[in-house]
């Protein structure tokens, strides 16, 4: 299959796309806060990392207004995630209706709807969010690992969205129309936390920054475009300009992210002063660094607030994945990384899937010597990619795994470059060569009689 597109979705650059979407307007609002939030005995906020439960004794969203709380669904045995539509009329919240029942996605409109089942999932499904095109997404325990999917209102099939070995949870919709989500780093294959980006149809996954250190959740968008989030020495953000983190001069102590915003400096967070205390909601003032209490519950942590109000609606996503039996990607040169990769050392790429949890090599190809390489490789299953040099060694590989949908094409700058990096002006030599990239599928057609 021929390279049809050459601008498109890369792994490390984030490809600059005009949408069609108008973005609505938040009101201020003059009158203390409307919050919506989660109660709970105990918060494990970085639970999902290993799929376990992040509310172990139960969790009950409330609803507080002038200065009172009051159970927002007392007919359900728990409840938690809540996500206001973007005119704010209605709620996307995860809900038990029995306490052995597993998690699953309900809608209610506000204030007093009949709460109405998304979902019917075998195991629980969690961390629900409101897409701008009559969808949502959340994320589904498969097999023991949780998987983002985004189905339709109207209950039409969900899409699955992320394809690795290891746990996922959507952490917010971006302005831009991205899902922001929490997964191990490396991807798939790590045991600390870092934030991702994918589009609303599964293709375009990368790392939001490629600054790894510390573990990195709980991503929000504010109105600046930034992400605040939560890290090891408390919260962070992500700027437009920068291509590391800058960290947050907050308040001492310890965060569960998920920030309200009520102005440009004024933040709703959930804060404790050590893991002996509860959470509770505190206004932070960011000019002064004050903060005074909101919420605070004897023998409960206060999580996941959220102001019931409207809010702006993210870009739509014009997909442009088709009906192709894979995925191709192209390398433009290999040398333009944030590793330390010698000019003229790498001779070959090898590329891997998982089979059965372990490695398995698909086939191999040659880099040509401005460090390009072309390779028609498997769509919709977790993949790797290894560098070789001329005797065969290893000269990088990929820790972690990512994926690419079914008819996605994708231009890389070079293998780990980061998405602030721009690609030469130059025709890479592999096009020059053929516009038919390497075929990696047929082994795995072998194996499977086709696919």
């Amino acid at each position: 299959m021929r390279l049809r597109v050459v601008t498109v979705l890369s792994l490390a650059l984030v490809v600059v796309v005009l949408f069609a979407a108008v973005r609505a307007e938040v009101p201020k609002s003059t009158t203390a806060p409307v919050l919506i939030y989660t109660s709970t005995p105990r918060y494990d906020v970085t639970a999902w990392l290993q799929g376990g439960e992040r509310f172990p004794q139960r969790a009950r969203l409330m609803l507080r207004s002038n200065g009172v709380s009051h159970l927002l669904l007392p007919d359900f045995s728990a409840s938690a995630d809540a996500e206001l539509s973007f005119d704010g009329t209605k709620l996307l919240f995860a809900g038990k209706k029995s306490a052995t029942d597993h998690w699953q996605i309900w809608e209610v409109s506000l204030p007093k709807g009949e709460p109405k089942q998304l979902t019917a999932c075998a195991s629980d499904c969690v961390r629900p969010f409101y897409l701008p095109d009559e969808r949502f997404v959340y994320a589904r325990k498969i097999d023991g690992f949780f998987r983002i999917e985004a189905a339709p209102f109207d209950g039409g099939k969900a899409l699955q969205l992320t394809y690795v070995p290891g746990n996922v949870l959507p952490t917010d919709v971006l302005h831009d129309g991205r899902v922001l989500f929490e997964a191990s780093y490396p991807l798939g294959a790590g045991d600390t936390a870092e934030l991702y980006t994918v589009y609303p149809d599964g293709s375009g996954v990368e790392s939001y920054r490629c600054d790894h250190g510390d573990s990195r959740y709980s991503g929000r968008q504010v109105s600046s475009g930034d992400i605040v989030f939560v890290n090891d020495r408390g919260l962070g953000r992500f700027t437009s300009p920068l291509a590391h983190e800058l960290q947050i001069a907050a308040p001492q102590g310890e965060f569960a992210g998920d920030i309200a915003q009520l102005s440009e400096d004024k933040w709703i967070v959930s804060w404790r002063a050590d893991a002996q205390q509860h959470y509770s909601l505190r206004e932070w003032n960011q000019i002064t660094n004050g903060s005074s209490s909101l919420v605070a519950e004897e023998g409960s942590d206060a999580v996941q607030p959220r102001l019931a109000s409207a809010r702006e609606v993210p870009n739509r996503f014009p997909s442009a994945l088709h009906d192709w039996t894979g995925a191709n990607v192209l390398c433009l040169n290999t040398y333009t990384s944030k590793l330390k990769i010698a000019n003229g050392s790498v001779e070959s790429v090898q590329l891997y899937t998982q089979n059965a949890g372990k490695p398995e090599l698909l086939g191999r190809a040659q880099v040509e010597r401005d460090g390009s390489f072309f390779l028609h490789v498997p769509s919709d299953r977790p993949i790797q990619i290894e560098l070789l040099d001329r005797s065969g060694n290893t000269v990088q590989r990929e820790q972690g795994w990512f994926w690419m949908r079914q008819g996605e094409q994708r231009v890389c700058v070079g293998c780990h470059a980061g998405p602030e990096r721009a690609p030469e002006n130059a025709v890479p030599q592999v096009l020059v060569k053929s516009t038919d990239p390497v075929d990696m599928t047929r082994s795995l057609a072998n194996e499977t009689g086709g696919r």
